[in-house]
């Protein structure tokens, strides 16, 4: 059967109700931006009905929600009309109209979550809130794979709960990912995604930024395994340590017991430091009174070597608390400088960056805390990485660029 034909649509319900027409008209210039009408989906009606509509187009919203239902009628999308008259809409709408924009877009958020077809967070891949337009494909084709997967009953909801379940949405969105597409010549959504994050992270930050980051791009274009030879022993002893009934033994001012330090091969700065990144950055260890214990977290981390490996590399970029983006920037400079084998010092790192003066105390903050991460782990000898170590400032650099970007109030 052909698509509808938006004018023939729009012609008819000028006939049959022409006080409808002009409204229908532009909401469906705004719903499908020129697009043939086959190609939206449930997600492009409700963020039209509970974001657009209320935050960028005027008039009598009401009438206009309402003129789209009937075009969309007549047009057999009956699903999608009847969300342009659906209690939820009509809630939404006031709540913008009575509360304002913040409240309307919680109210908006809470709807959307509840259609079950947007898509969740995966191992492979955490959303956005601000897309490129890879991402935004990608999102849009999961999120209509949700859709026919609900309707046509491959996803149905638990006993009792309207919707199918997170864990059943969560394989799909995996499985759709992940799969070869031919409209996308046999690559995947997830490929797509990360090559576009890689190249925003390349480019994103000024000239000499882009040149020292310019070759990484290829560098880390796939996943970083973890390295074959012994690493991150004195980090697993410390874990295995506060396994045992009791946990780690600590002195009145919470420092680790000397009986800790004879029994163990390494000194007590190299422990300590290990401690402060595994209990800081991590969440591996706890400090209960006077002891320190493996958490639920560590337990897991001593369980799955990839996992751990994973953890530490991300430890290596992770941010202190209340630490600006000015910091996380200089370490990731010193990571690059560090794996292409030059030395990572203030001087070199602040050129990349392009401090002014009274920021360099910032970037020797930045350097020494580094390097306490990369020494706790054993990742350097000498002021230079060890193949470890290359590894592992690789796999960190990658997962940093491959991080979701968020709106600055957004966690």
């Amino acid at each position: 059967m052909p698509a509808p034909d938006v004018a023939a649509l729009l012609s008819e319900l000028e006939r049959s109700e022409p006080a409808s027409a002009e409204h229908a008209r532009s909401a469906i210039d705004w719903l499908t931006g020129g697009e043939p009408l086959e190609t939206i989906t449930q997600l492009n009606v409700c963020e039209f009905l509970w974001y657009t509509l209320p935050c960028k187009v005027t008039g009598d919203r009401v009438a206009i929600a309402r003129a789209l239902g009937r075009l969309l009628r007549l047009g057999g999308l009956e699903r999608y009309a009847a969300l342009c008259s659906s209690s939820t809409t009509t809630h939404i709408l006031r709540t913008y109209a009575r509360l304002g924009e913040d409240a309307g877009t919680a109210a908006y958020q809470s709807a959307l979550d509840a259609t079950g077809v947007l898509p969740p967070d995966v191992p492979e891949l955490r959303w956005s809130s601000i897309m490129g337009p890879e991402e935004l494909g990608a999102h849009g084709a999961c999120s209509a794979a949700l859709e026919l997967a609900i309707v046509s009953g491959e996803l149905v909801p638990d006993p009792g709960e309207s919707l199918p379940s997170a864990e059943g949405r969560r394989r799909l969105t995996s499985r759709w990912l992940t799969a070869p597409r031919p409209e996308l010549g046999g690559d995947n959504w997830l490929h797509r995604v990360q090559g576009e994050r890689l190249n925003r992270w390349v480019l994103g930050r000024g000239t000499a930024w882009r040149e020292l980051a310019q070759p990484f791009e290829v560098r880390l274009h796939a996943p970083i395994p973890a390295p074959r030879e012994a690493h991150l022993d004195a980090l697993r002893w410390l874990l295995e340590a506060g396994r045992r009934t009791g946990g780690v033994p600590l002195t009145q001012r919470h420092n680790l017991a000397r009986s800790v330090l004879a029994e163990s091969p390494w000194s007590g700065a190299e422990l300590a430091a290990v401690r402060e990144v595994a209990q800081d950055q991590m969440g591996a260890l706890r400090r209960t009174g006077r002891r320190l214990v493996t958490t639920q977290a560590g337990e897991r981390l001593l369980g799955d070597a990839d996992l751990l490996w994973e953890t530490v590399t991300a430890a290596l970029l992770a941010p202190e608390s209340g630490e600006n983006g000015f910091r996380a920037s200089a370490r990731e400079v010193a990571l690059m400088l560090l794996a292409d084998g030059a030395p990572a010092d203030r001087d070199h790192v602040a050129a990349v960056i392009d401090c002014a003066e009274w920021q360099t105390a910032e970037v020797d903050a930045s350097l020494n805390e580094l390097g306490k991460r990369l020494d706790a782990f054993g990742l350097r000898a000498g002021g230079r990485l060890t193949a470890a170590g290359r590894s592992a400032a690789l796999a960190a650099l990658r997962g940093h660029a491959l991080r979701p970007r968020q709106y600055v109030n957004m966690t």
